[in-house]
């Protein structure tokens, strides 16, 4: 309803005046009080039910003008029907609105956090599990360059090279990769438990490497060559890698089989990891021996001399007197 000020002024009648002709008509306004049988009553003022259903019985209201003359509601006010919402909320000092939705069948939760932020005809805040999923991306992702960075230090110290670390580091990429083609064959989404099972084989998965590289560098002191020591290490160290790759899937297989109360979320996670083991483990038997040949030099005709030395002492100081 809008008040045609305009003519209002020109008959006399203030927009007061309406206002109130209309809390009076509607609102049941108390307009006094009469007492009977010892009993007080309130006298309340409204038109009667029948006339307040539609508009037509608003338009049939009278306002008293400055001049004592009735003047029909009709031809002051302009009444048009629309909805509005019963309470206006307000986020960041911006009008808002709550929109909830179930995702559509073959979606995942990123998908309708791109959907929602691809229109920029307005802004959107993300509530409930919407803004945990994005939360917990972002920080996933730093957590796994993190560990990827504390892996290499840890294995520069050990072996005391910048170059044999990287041929175990080769092995991540190749488990990564597994355990998105295991994702993607079983239909499962790329959500927080399957990021955390990817962070996991970054550690499960360098095992495999550290065995073939440590092996291959006691060979390669002994005094093989560098194609030599990577092939007797890949070959040597191959039932150890098996052992314990296969220890942790049949460790793992429980949670991908959603064994116990609450473990369907977690599908993803042993999914992935236990894909990342067989696809990494299988690949890293070839993968990192060949990788390091490339990556290691081969050692000097007087560094075996010493070599073969120090170990010759050892044998001497070992050998019962």
């Amino acid at each position: 309803m809008a008040i045609e000020r305009e003519r209002a002024q020109d008959l006399g009648i203030s927009a007061l005046a309406v206002g109130q002709t209309i809390q009076l008509a509607l609102s049941e306004q108390r307009l006094g009080f009469f007492i009977m049988d010892g009993k007080q009553y309130e006298v309340v003022g409204q038109v009667e039910r029948e006339n307040r259903n539609d508009t037509l019985g608003l338009r049939n209201l009278y306002v008293t003008s400055r001049s004592g003359e009735p003047v029909l509601l009709d031809k002051l006010v302009r009444i048009t029907e629309e909805s509005s919402p019963p309470q206006l909320y307000r986020y960041d000092r911006y009008l808002s609105a709550t929109v909830s939705a179930d995702l559509a069948p073959g979606r995942t939760v990123a998908d309708g956090i791109a959907a929602m932020q691809g229109d920029d005809s307005f802004s959107t805040a993300l509530t409930g599990q919407a803004r945990d999923y994005a939360e917990s991306a972002r920080s996933l992702l730093y957590v796994f360059v993190l560990a990827l960075a504390l892996v290499y230090l840890t294995l520069s110290a050990q072996f005391e090279s910048f170059r044999d670390p990287l041929a175990i580091m080769l092995s991540v990429p190749l488990a990564l990769a597994g355990a998105l083609g295991s994702l993607w064959y079983f239909g499962l989404t790329l959500n927080v438990f399957s990021q955390i099972g990817m962070i996991m084989l970054i550690g499960l998965v360098t095992k495999n490497g550290i065995l073939i590289v440590e092996f291959a560098n006691q060979r390669k002191e002994q005094g093989l060559s560098v194609t030599q020591a990577a092939i007797e290490a890949a070959v040597a160290r191959l039932r150890p890698v098996l052992m314990t790759s296969l220890s942790t899937v049949l460790g793992i297989l429980p949670i991908a089989l959603a064994l116990g109360a609450g473990s369907e979320s977690r599908i993803p996670m042993g999914v992935a990891i236990i894909g990342g083991l067989i696809i990494g483990t299988f690949l890293t038997l070839f993968v990192v021996p060949a990788v390091y040949t490339y990556l290691t030099h081969p050692l000097s005709a007087d560094d075996r001399r010493l070599h073969a030395e120090a170990a010759l002492v050892e044998e001497v100081a070992d050998a019962p007197s």
